[in-house]
């Protein structure tokens, strides 16, 4: 196996990456991945590196999507109210919550996944973040 330039193998370092993006968030995955990419010369790591913080970064912009949704649905209900109208978004409401868990646990999934690939130096595709990486690096 291949070792990185602090003695461990590739895989493992891919791997620590990706549990560090889930379980730590961006600035250790940001440190990491810099650091790979500054001084590590594997391809395959440093892909790797890429793909754990734009994996990240895209859940954080589905969730901060998703998270407008309540304030944009109380912006119209309140619209509705000064004319004398009736709006309720608590529907709304829970079906957004069940798309929230449900993309939580699709993400705990995806890095967990990701991360035990990773020990064997393989990988799952993640197809929104797969296309930008093989468009831009």
């Amino acid at each position: 196996m291949e070792k990185t330039k602090l003695g461990i193998s590739v895989g493992i370092a891919a791997a620590a990456i990706y549990f560090v993006a889930y379980f730590g968030g961006y600035v250790p995955a940001i440190l990491m991945a810099g650091y790979v990419l500054i001084a590590e010369e594997n391809q395959w790591l440093k892909r790797s590196a890429v793909k754990a913080v734009a994996t990240l970064a895209c859940f954080s912009a589905l969730f901060a999507v998703i998270g407008l949704l309540p304030d944009a649905l109380s912006w119209i209900g309140s619209l509705v109210d000064l004319f004398n109208g009736s709006f309720s978004y608590s529907v709304v409401s829970k079906i957004l919550s069940v798309i929230t868990e449900a993309l939580d646990i699709a993400k705990t999934v995806i890095f967990l996944m990701l991360g035990v690939k990773a020990l064997t130096q393989a990988t799952i595709k993640v197809p929104f973040v797969d296309n930008f990486l093989n468009k831009y690096m």
